[in-house]
């Protein structure tokens, strides 16, 4: 049996803790043994992770006085070095911004590889030198393999990093299509009303990546044009405030509802008769995945892997007047399903790739 390690910050609510869970739990079905490390072992997901898999805790020390914490963190390495080194047949670093994630996976294996959850070269707004302290600062080079969950992630890396393009692959993330259907079906209160057409927006509150403004602008457009409808945002982050306040000063809290995180988002989709993504950057959008197992039209601009929307939704412009015209569109007309999404076929191909890597 093949020893695996993942090690990520913590397992919150997030598209990264998600498919975390998702992919060790998988792996752990299919014969692999699965060891975790997280800085803190805490977060809403902790207890879907199989208490099969091993958790081991790797903080590093955070004291004020600079010496006393330099002093702290090189002993915890050593230590981690010395009980870890080269132990398992593959290692990874999932979370990318987790500095020790990198350290750990580097340590634990010579088979290592650093997932990559976004374009970074988007994320950084097309400024190289920035991302490449990101990624040097995780001493890239060191791993054996670097994945990426889309084309997109891909390319603007190789663009940054050209000499590495060998070590570069594409992976998207698994999805658990059954326990999606089955939490689905939990009880929730119903926010359905007769007539009215609900949005729904399920991710973090960053407007730098996420761009919610565009769909409250939206809304304030279809308030304006007479249209029955509401958005209903799910998750939090560090502009929540900013939008409730923009909210409020648009006098749009009869259309906008604020549901704040959901450990389990999915009775809301069955509630919802399209899902709205506006994002400026994503990773592979795991919403899509979400949409497609739950039969919900889509409604995205063109962050990566927008081509996979083709028969189940619409993809915009990155701009807040292209959002409006397909909520407004949707509103008038819907939006008709033509393409099935076949769950088992999708994550066989995963599994096929994960193999290779885990391979080396």
């Amino acid at each position: 049996m093949k020893k695996l390690l993942f090690a990520a910050y913590n397992l919150d609510l997030g598209g990264i803790e998600t498919s975390l869970v998702t992919l060790t739990n998988y792996l752990l079905e299919h014969g692999y043994e699965i060891t975790l490390v997280l800085e803190k072992k805490e977060g809403v997901f902790l207890d879907k992770i199989s208490p099969n898999i091993n958790i081991i805790v790797y903080s590093p020390a955070n004291d004020k006085n600079i010496f006393i914490r330099k002093l702290k963190n090189t002993i915890k390495r050593l230590k981690f070095i010395k009980k870890y080194k080269n132990k398992f047949d593959f290692s990874a670093s999932f979370a990318t911004y987790s500095i020790p994630a990198s350290f750990v996976a580097r340590t634990c294996s010579k088979n290592n590889a650093l997932w990559g959850h976004a374009d970074y070269l988007t994320l950084y707004n097309n400024n190289q030198k920035q991302m490449k302290e990101f990624f040097n600062e995780r001493k890239v080079k060191k791993f054996k393999n670097i994945i990426f969950v889309s084309e997109e992630g891909k390319d603007s890396f190789i663009k940054v990093f050209p000499k590495l393009k060998g070590k570069v692959k594409v992976c998207n993330n698994l999805i658990n299509d059954k326990r999606i259907i089955n939490k689905a079906e939990e009880k929730v209160n119903d926010l359905r009303k007769e007539n009215v057409v609900t949005f729904l927006n399920v991710g973090r509150h960053d407007e730098r990546q996420k761009k919610l403004s565009r769909i409250i602008y939206a809304a304030e457009q279809l308030k304006k044009d007479n249209k029955k409808f509401r958005v209903v945002f799910i998750g939090d982050g560090p502009d929540s405030k900013k939008y409730k306040d923009m909210v409020k000063e648009k006098h749009l809290e009869d259309k906008i509802l604020f549901l704040g995180k959901k450990k389990n988002p999915y009775p809301y989709f069955n509630m919802s008769d399209c899902v709205v993504l506006s994002s400026n950057y994503e990773g592979y959008p795991v919403v899509y995945l979400e949409s497609f197992i739950l039969n919900k039209p889509i409604i995205t601009t063109d962050v990566s892997d927008y081509e996979q929307i083709e028969g189940h939704g619409i993809v915009v412009k990155k701009d807040k007047k292209e959002i409006y015209k397909a909520m407004k569109d949707f509103i008038e007309k819907g939006y008709k399903i033509t393409k099935k999404f076949d769950a088992n076929k999708y994550n066989q191909e995963i599994f096929d790739k994960l193999k290779e890597i885990i391979k080396g």
